[in-house]
């Protein structure tokens, strides 16, 4: 898992039907000071995450055990929304 953040929304019309209803978000893989590392991807919403909105993501297998989506080609879920993050600096600085 890891923490991303909702930059946009996909809307395809045409897709597997394992997707139908499927809300699918933009994500960005967030460091551990919430600053944007990587590339985008796009997730399944499985709990109502929106735009701007700092998630929890799951990937590969766990991914698709979220929700109600187990036959699904689903590769990442979101399957939090972040309230708050405490990350305590451990470098000695």
């Amino acid at each position: 898992m890891y923490l991303a953040k909702v930059i946009g929304r996909v809307v395809a019309t045409t897709k597997d039907q394992s997707l139908s209803g499927a809300k699918l978000l933009i994500v960005i893989r967030l460091d551990a000071r919430l600053n944007a590392e990587g590339e985008t991807q796009i997730a399944v919403d499985t709990v109502g995450a929106g735009d701007g909105e700092t998630v929890i993501v799951t990937t590969g297998s766990a991914g698709r055990l979220a929700g109600m989506l187990g036959q699904s080609v689903v590769d990442a879920s979101i399957v939090g929304i972040v309230d708050t993050v405490e990350c305590h600096d451990r470098t000695g600085g």
